[in-house]
């Protein structure tokens, strides 16, 4: 994993630099486009998206067009723009900001083009499916780690980037576990924060403020993802307290794992992104085809769905989901 991370780097800092990547056949090839959208690589989890995407062409038989908008709205609008200037059947966008997503969504059905939510919602968009992990229950499991490893004190409470929309239900999730202690008087919020773009580096600044309004006494941290967590662990570890304070995640990425087994983040969340992205281009390739989009259910506003259920992984756990199904190997963790 450590080479296909490397790998995929490169392809991240090629993609921001060119705007799109062909994968599947090429631009001559003849096959069926299908448009891609993605908010950033700067995260592990996109990164396998992205494998995904490309893997699941090849298997498809379909061009897909991705391109990365290096959380920039103004930038996604572009390139979702130029992607149906080339002709793409179907849109699947995973939008950075979900409000301002809905007008790509107006943009693509203008041209008769569906569009596939892809893991974020777009809110009141009309997208033809949302595909995603459910939030909801993220939310639940990262509460209930909280409840279990601190039974009293001061929480912070981070949520990601205020424009994604999935922040919401998976906040929803956490304080369904966590309200009656906060009811109680035994958790008090002490911060209650969005994490401005995801980025680790916000997340760090956040906690250190909360350590520092508080006199270091914290007893719980809910950080939305595993780069937020690594930035939490970080000003925990700078006031020698990193192991000592239960903090969640999400994504399960490689350093996330690290930090479980050394004991400084307590849990994080597995979904299966490659059979998410698989998932997407099956759906789409029927749309395309003007068959049914394959959804289980629906969404809070209507919206077609079809979920995946999230899995936690903590330090009992990650041998035997992580390593003896080969999602990870032992090098991968050294």
């Amino acid at each position: 994993m450590k080479n296909t991370m490397r790998v995929l780097a490169l392809l991240a800092v090629l993609t921001i630099a060119a705007g799109a990547v062909f994968a599947g056949g090429g631009k001559d090839s003849g096959k069926m486009k299908i448009g891609v959208s993605l908010p950033t690589l700067r995260e592990e989890r996109w990164a396998v998206d992205y494998r995904g995407f490309v893997e699941a062409a090849e298997k498809l038989g379909v061009d897909v067009i991705i391109q990365v908008a290096d959380n920039n709205a103004a930038r996604q609008q572009s390139q979702v723009e130029n992607m149906i200037t080339q002709g793409v059947k179907v849109l699947i966008l995973a939008p950075h900001d979900a409000v301002a997503a809905k007008q790509l969504v107006q943009i693509a059905h203008k041209e008769k083009i569906p569009v596939i939510a892809y893991d974020r919602p777009i809110t009141d968009g009309g997208a033809d499916l949302y595909i995603c992990v459910n939030q909801f229950d993220i939310g639940k499991l990262m509460g209930q780690h909280i409840w279990n490893n601190a039974p009293s004190g001061n929480i912070v409470f981070l949520k990601g980037d205020a424009s994604d929309d999935t922040v919401y239900p998976m906040a929803e999730g956490t304080m369904s576990v966590l309200k009656p202690r906060i009811d109680s008087g035994d958790y008090k919020i002490v911060m209650d924060q969005f994490v401005v773009d995801w980025e680790p580096a916000n997340a760090l600044r956040l906690m250190e403020q909360a350590l520092t309004a508080n006199n270091n006494n914290i007893a719980g941290v809910v950080a939305p993802n595993d780069g937020t967590a690594g930035g939490v662990i970080q000003a925990l570890s700078a006031q020698g307290l990193a192991g000592r304070v239960p903090v969640t995640g999400q994504d399960c990425e490689v350093d996330a794992i690290k930090r479980i087994i050394a004991g400084t983040q307590g849990m994080t969340i597995l979904y299966d992104n490659l059979r998410m992205s698989e998932a997407a281009l099956e759906a789409a390739v029927r749309l395309a085809s003007k068959q049914s989009s394959g959804a289980t259910g629906k969404d809070s506003d209507g919206t077609p769905l079809l979920d995946f259920p999230p899995v936690e992984i903590t330090r009992n756990n990650y041998r035997q989901v992580l390593i003896d199904s080969g999602l990870m190997s032992e090098d991968d963790l050294h």
